[in-house]
């Protein structure tokens, strides 16, 4: 009895030295994921409840290593337009990089803007620009330049129109005030209207006093806004889906880390890319239902109209892709490539861009 009883408790003292073992391998890895925005918005929600927990389930099932994260969201660590220098810096170890705040250092990144009438295709829209990284040094090199891996990319919904008139030809927009800031605001000249700046959060009040008469915008941004109570004209005119940035990891930071590390981390923002396309997709679709149910008279505009507004612009692709080149990059590759990817997929362009 004795020796069965020593032969137990060493089988037991074994087996925990073993846990013990185990359990002291596991290596802890802290990181902070940073976003300028707050977890309302889909791209962060999304990094919240869709990247982390991949990261999370794919280092588990290996069972090496675990990471502690740190959420830093709603600009409480970086803002902004400044997530890229923050996550560079090691401010953060990760997040959201807003590409179309920051078009100085991401230049080509932003080519869907010169390029309107595209697609309301979310995910090919994010998976027609990483193609376009995959294939042309130059773009690539932004992220790296910026000490930054690109981990995924995200897109906003199709651009539409809010406003307080009715809209069913181009003659309508003579005289009017759009709200269109940055590039969006070629969006407007040639139309007849004038664009004005402005951003989501002062769209409301702008035209609640005048300021302007309307905004192009996409549905996700406009029904948080409320812009059907003051611009109850919803016109659909699949300006198209927009590239706008992604989730990157500061460069030093992760060639340091242990190759399965890396490796999850890579495989989540896949995950995640994925996720966000889907759920941005259905967001709208849903959303779009909800203003007409909310009393907004939803319409579209009609392909012909659709074109006049399209052709009635500047050649702003040309125009943007000149300027490139002007700096020593390949805007005419970028916009070529786009341009012909999207046709390629069966995107309806109402206009070509490269000529």
């Amino acid at each position: 009895m004795k020796r069965r009883n020593l032969s137990h408790a060493l089988t037991v003292l074994a087996a925990g030295l073993a846990l013990g073992s185990a359990a002291q391998a596991q290596q802890v890895i802290k990181l902070t994921a940073a976003a300028g925005h707050p977890p309302g918005f889909l791209w962060v929600k999304t990094l919240d409840e869709t990247f982390i927990p991949e990261v999370d389930k794919r280092l588990a099932a290996g069972g090496k290593f675990k990471v502690e994260w740190t959420k830093a969201f709603g600009g409480t660590l970086v803002k902004l337009g400044g997530e890229s220098k923050g996550i560079a810096d090691g401010v953060a170890d990760l997040g959201i990089v807003s590409t179309v705040f920051e078009a100085a250092k991401f230049p080509l990144q932003n080519v869907s803007y010169y390029a309107p009438f595209g697609t309301e295709n979310v995910d090919l829209m994010s998976r027609t620009v990483a193609d376009l990284q995959k294939t042309i040094p130059a773009m690539a090199d932004a992220w790296t330049k910026s000490n930054l891996v690109y981990l995924g990319g995200m897109s906003l919904d199709s651009y539409h129109i809010w406003t307080k008139f009715p809209l069913t030809r181009l003659e309508d927009m003579n005289g009017k005030k759009i709200s269109a800031p940055g590039p969006s605001a070629n969006w407007v000249r040639g139309t007849g209207a004038v664009a004005v700046a402005g951003t989501l959060n002062t769209y409301y009040e702008d035209i609640k006093s005048g300021v302007s008469d309307g905004a192009l915008t996409f549905v996700t941004g406009a029904w948080g806004a409320k812009l059907h109570e003051v611009a109850p004209y919803v016109t659909r005119v699949n300006i198209g889906s927009q590239f706008a940035g992604g989730i990157a990891i500061n460069k030093q930071r992760f060639d340091k880390l242990p190759p399965e590390v890396q490796t999850a981390i890579r495989e989540a923002g896949d995950a995640w890319n994925a996720q966000y396309a889907r759920a941005q997709g259905a967001a709208a679709a849903a959303l779009m239902q909800n203003l007409a149910q909310a009393g907004a008279k939803v319409t579209d505009l009609s392909e012909t109209e659709r074109k006049r507004w399209a052709d009635a612009l500047s050649p702003m692709g040309k125009t943007w892709a000149a300027d490139a080149q002007s700096k020593g990059l390949p805007g005419n590759e970028v916009l070529t490539g786009f341009n012909a990817a999207l046709v390629k997929a069966g995107a309806k362009m109402p206009r070509d861009w490269t000529k």
